[in-house]
C-alpha cells in the first residue's frame, strides 16, 4: 500500500508535468493521436458538431486486423459507426456499411495494446444493435486456407484442440483449399541441454559459445540440412499451371524462413552457422545500430579523433577491418611504450607506420572543422572505410553502417554538430532499425514470429520451441480501475497475486496465438526442433506440436540426427522433377558491323590547372628539399599574405600563428618563427607597400579559354592582382629559397603559369598593359616579367 501511495504521488507530479513539457514543445505521441480522437467524438463540447460534419460524409467503415484493435481504438470506431447502427442513421435508404475483417486466433500483439476479448465485445455489440434494423449483422467465416498444405493445416487443427479459451473454436477446423499440394509437417529430435559449454580456446571469447553448445548444435543442424537439400537437389511440389496436379522443382534458398520467438543466443547462432557454410542468408531483421560490428569500429575511431589518448579507443581501430591489424602487430606497437600514448608510439615510428598517420592525421586535422556526417562520409569514401568493412563482416554491415549515416544526419537537424557531441548521442540513444526482408532476394531469412506476420514460405523452420520461462518485469500492475506497484512475490497480497496469475495466463493464450501463427506461415513444409528444456507440463510450443502430430496420425521417422516424428500429405517422394523451360528463340545471324570497333571516342580536354603546363618550377639549388615541407611552408606563407594585409599592421606578429592555427595550418610545437619573419618582411618592405594598398586584390579566381593551348579552359588563382587606370599588375608569391635576379633566370615552369594568367588577363582588360610579376618572399624582391616573353612560353608548353 505504501508503495503504490508514493507511485500515485509521483505520477500525480510527473504525469501533469509531462503533458505540459510535450505542449511547449508541440509533440504528440501515439496514444495522444488516440485520445485526443476519442475525446472530438467523446465531449460534448464538441462532438456533438464533429459528428454531425463526418456523418454524411461517411458511407462505408473497414477495419482490418480487427483482432489487434485496442480498446481505445475500438471507442472510436463505436462512435463513428453509431449514426449507421442506430435511429434514423440506420433506417436511410443509402447503402451505408460496416466491414470488420479480424482473426481472433491471430491476435498477438498485446504489447501494444491489443485485447483479442474486445474482438468478441464488439462483435456482441454489433450484432445487438443491427439485429434492431434492417440490415441485421453478417456474421461470416472462411474456413478454407489458400496457403498451407491439409498436412500442415491438419496438425494446427489437432495441436489446438480444447483450446477455446485462447481463440480456437471447435467448430473452425481448416479447409485446404490446394487439396491435392503435397505437404510435410516434421518434428526433429531434441537437441538436450549442455551443462557446461564455454569456449576452451584460449584466444577466442571467454563468454563465446561451446561447438558443444546446445543451441550451437540446434543452429549447425538447421545450416547443414539447408544446404545439404540444396546440394542434393530435394525437390518441393510447383502447381502444373491450369490443373490440379503436381510436379518437384528444385529447392531455393529463398524457399526457407526461419522464425523465431525472439532475438536470443539461438537466433544470431543460427545466422552465424549459415554464414559459415556459405549459405545466402539476409540476415537479422531488426538491428541495434549502436550493437553492429561496423558501428562500434567507427565509433571508436571518432572517440579516438576527439581524445587522442584513448588507447583503447585507437587499438580497436588498429584491429578493425578499417587498418586490419594482427594482434601480432598490435602487441608489438603497444608493448614496451612505459607512460607513451598508443599515438605517440605510433608516430615516433612513422616510417614504419606511414600508411596509417596519413589516414589518421588527414582525419585528425579535419575533426574540428567537419560534421560528423561528412567526417564518417570522408572515412568510408576517400580511405576505403566502406569497403574494407564490407570484406570482412558481409553485405549485411552496410544497413548498419547506413543507419550510423543517417542518424548523424539526424543529429544535425537538432543539435550544434560536433564529434564530441554526436558521440553522446549515440551513447544516450538507442536506435533500432526494421530491415525489409520480407522478399530479400533468394536468400535464406531468419525473422521472429511477430515480424513475419502476414508473410509465407514454401518452407518453415520452428527452432525455438523449447521451455520459456514466464518473466514479467514490469513493475505496474493494472486491473480494471486502480494501479499498483508490484511488491516482491513473498509479500504479495492476494488481490495482487491474483492480477499476476491473470496477466500469465493471458501471456499463455497469447503465445498459443503466436505457434498458431508461425506454424501457418508454412506452405508445403513445416519443421519444428527445439534445443535445451522442454518444462515436462506440455507448456512449451515443442510438446504442444508433438500431442498434434500424435492426434494427426504422425509416424517416426529417421532423420540424419536422430528419431522424430513425420507427418505427411500427398504423394511427395512421387514428385517428377520439372527442368526450367528453355526459351527458344530464333537464331539471327550477328551484322557486320556488330564485329566492328567503334572509332576513337573524342573526348572534350578537361580545364587546365597551372600546375598541368608542365616544366621545371625549382632553380638547382632548391632540388634535395623535402617536397611535402616545402609545399606546407608555401601554404602557411599564401595564407599569410592574403589574410594580414587586411587587419591593424601592429598586430600581425601576435595574429600570425592564430591565422594559421583557426585554419589547421600548424601542428603542435611546430616552429614557424621564421615563417612568420619571412612574411612581415614582406608586408613590412615600403618598396612593396602598392601591391598590399586598399584597392588591391587578394587571391583572385580567373577562368578563361586560352588560344595559345587550342582554347582550352584554364582555371586558376592569382596571388594578387593590382588594377590602376591603364595598367594591369600580376603578382605570383613563390617561396624558392634559391632565387633568379633576372627574367633569364626564371624556371619554365613559372614562366608558363605566368604566361597563362597573362594570357587571361589580357582577354579580360584588352585595353590595359598587363605585367606579369614574380614576389620571391625569401629575398622580398619583386621580379618583373615580359609579357611576350611568358607567352612564348606557353605557346612552347603547348606545341610540347
Amino acid at each position: 500500500a505504501q508503495k503504490s501511495f508514493a507511485l500515485h504521488q509521483l505520477g500525480a507530479v510527473f504525469l501533469p508535468e509531462y503533458e505540459r513539457q510535450k505542449q511547449v514543445r508541440g509533440w504528440l505521441d501515439f496514444d495522444d493521436l488516440i485520445l485526443k480522437t476519442r475525446d472530438l467524438l467523446s465531449k460534448t463540447t464538441v462532438a456533438d458538431w464533429v459528428l454531425y460534419r463526418l456523418d454524411g460524409g461517411l458511407s462505408h467503415i473497414l477495419v482490418d486486423e480487427a483482432q489487434d484493435t485496442s480498446p481505445l481504438q475500438w471507442e472510436i470506431v463505436e462512435k463513428l459507426t453509431q449514426e449507421i447502427t442506430s435511429g434514423v442513421g440506420a433506417e436511410t435508404e443509402s447503402n451505408r456499411t460496416i466491414f470488420i475483417v479480424g482473426d481472433k486466433k491471430q491476435s498477438i500483439y498485446s504489447f501494444q495494446g491489443a485485447d483479442a476479448a474486445e474482438f468478441d465485445r464488439m462483435k456482441k455489440s454489433f450484432s445487438d444493435q443491427l439485429a434492431l434494423t434492417h440490415n441485421p449483422l453478417k456474421d461470416r467465416v472462411l474456413e478454407y486456407s489458400f496457403r498451407s498444405s491439409a498436412a500442415i493445416l491438419r496438425t494446427v487443427d489437432m495441436t489446438f484442440q480444447n483450446k477455446d479459451a485462447s481463440g480456437f473454436s471447435v467448430d473452425q477446423n481448416h479447409i485446404a483449399f490446394k487439396a491435392n499440394m503435397p505437404g510435410r509437417v516434421d518434428l526433429w529430435p531434441l537437441v538436450a541441454t549442455v551443462a557446461s559449454s564455454s569456449d576452451i580456446e584460449w584466444q577466442n571469447p571467454v563468454d563465446l559459445p561451446g561447438q558443444s553448445n546446445h543451441f550451437v548444435v540446434l543452429a549447425r543442424r538447421i545450416a547443414q540440412t539447408i544446404k545439404d537439400m540444396i546440394d542434393k537437389g530435394a525437390l518441393l511440389p510447383e502447381e502444373i499451371a491450369n490443373s490440379d496436379t503436381y510436379n518437384g522443382r528444385v529447392v531455393q534458398p529463398g524457399d526457407f524462413l526461419i522464425l523465431v520467438q525472439k532475438r536470443s543466443e539461438l537466433f544470431s547462432e543460427i545466422i552465424r552457422a549459415c554464414k559459415s557454410l556459405d549459405l545466402p542468408i539476409a540476415g537479422a531483421d531488426r538491428l541495434k545500430v549502436g550493437a553492429e560490428m561496423a558501428v562500434k569500429d567507427l565509433a571508436a575511431l571518432l572517440s579516438f579523433l576527439v581524445t587522442p589518448e584513448d588507447d583503447l579507443s585507437l587499438a580497436i581501430v588498429l584491429k578493425s577491418p578499417l587498418f586490419g591489424w594482427s594482434e601480432k602487430k598490435l602487441y608489438a606497437l603497444a608493448q614496451g611504450r612505459h607512460n607513451h600514448y598508443l599515438w605517440q608510439r605510433l608516430r615516433y615510428d612513422a616510417e614504419t607506420y606511414k600508411a596509417e598517420l596519413i589516414i589518421l592525421q588527414d582525419l585528425r586535422d579535419k575533426t574540428d572543422f567537419l560534421r560528423p556526417y561528412d567526417l564518417l562520409e570522408r572515412v568510408l569514401t576517400k580511405h576505403d572505410g566502406r569497403k574494407n568493412l564490407l570484406a570482412r563482416l558481409g553485405n549485411e554491415a552496410e544497413d548498419g553502417i547506413n543507419a550510423l549515416l543517417s542518424q548523424a544526419l539526424n543529429y544535425e537537424r537538432s543539435e550544434i554538430p560536433s564529434v564530441t557531441g554526436f558521440l553522446v548521442w549515440m551513447e544516450t540513444g538507442d536506435l533500432e532499425i526494421k530491415r525489409q526482408i520480407e522478399s530479400d532476394g533468394n536468400r535464406i531469412r531468419v525473422m521472429t514470429v511477430h515480424g513475419a506476420k502476414g508473410l509465407e514460405s514454401p518452407i518453415v523452420i520452428l527452432p525455438d520451441t523449447a521451455k520459456r520461462i514466464f518473466t514479467d518485469k514490469d513493475e505496474i500492475l493494472f486491473d480494471s480501475d486502480n494501479t499498483f506497484w508490484k511488491p516482491r512475490s513473498d509479500s504479495m497480497p492476494s488481490i495482487l497475486s491474483d492480477l499476476t496469475k491473470q496477466k500469465r495466463a493471458l501471456e499463455l493464450r497469447e503465445r498459443d496465438r503466436l505457434l498458431y501463427v508461425a506454424m501457418t506461415r508454412a506452405e508445403k513444409w513445416l519443421i519444428v526442433a527445439a534445443a535445451g528444456e522442454l518444462g515436462g507440463d506440455l507448456s512449451c510450443w515443442y510438446d504442444h506440436v508433438k500431442v498434434g502430430l500424435g492426434r494427426s496420425g504422425a509416424v517416426e521417422h529417421q532423420f540424419d540426427f536422430g528419431e522424430g516424428l513425420r507427418f505427411s500429405h500427398g504423394d511427395w517422394p512421387a514428385l517428377e522433377k520439372t527442368e526450367k523451360a528453355k526459351d527458344n528463340f530464333e537464331r539471327v545471324e550477328t551484322p557486320d558491323w556488330a564485329l566492328e570497333l567503334p572509332a576513337e571516342p573524342v573526348v572534350p580536354k578537361g580545364a587546365l590547372n597551372p600546375s598541368d603546363l608542365g616544366g621545371a618550377k625549382a632553380l638547382s639549388g632548391d632540388l634535395g628539399q623535402d617536397e611535402n615541407a616545402a609545399k606546407r611552408r608555401g601554404n602557411q606563407i599564401h595564407f599569410l599574405l592574403e589574410r594580414l594585409p587586411s587587419m591593424e599592421a601592429s598586430l600581425w606578429p601576435k595574429l600570425s600563428r592564430l591565422i594559421l592555427e583557426n585554419e589547421g595550418l600548424v601542428s603542435d610545437y611546430e616552429n614557424i618563427d621564421d615563417i612568420i619573419d619571412e612574411t612581415l618582411k614582406v608586408l613590412q618592405n615600403p618598396d612593396l607597400g602598392f601591391l598590399f594598398g586598399p584597392n588591391t586584390f587578394a587571391e583572385v579566381s580567373v577562368s578563361a579559354l586560352l588560344p595559345e593551348c587550342d582554347n582550352q579552359l584554364l582555371n586558376g588563382t592569382i596571388d594578387r592582382l593590382i588594377i590602376t587606370k591603364d595598367e594591369i599588375i600580376i603578382v605570383d608569391y613563390k617561396t624558392n629559397r634559391h632565387v633568379p635576379t633576372q627574367e633569364e633566370g626564371v624556371p619554365e615552369g613559372l614562366m608558363r603559369q605566368m604566361g597563362a594568367y597573362a594570357s587571361a588577363i589580357s582577354q579580360i582588360y584588352p585595353s590595359h598593359r598587363v605585367r606579369p610579376c614574380i614576389l620571391w618572399t625569401s629575398t622580398g624582391e619583386l621580379l618583373s616579367l615580359t609579357y611576350l616573353k611568358v607567352i612564348e612560353c606557353l605557346k612552347a608548353s603547348s606545341d610540347a
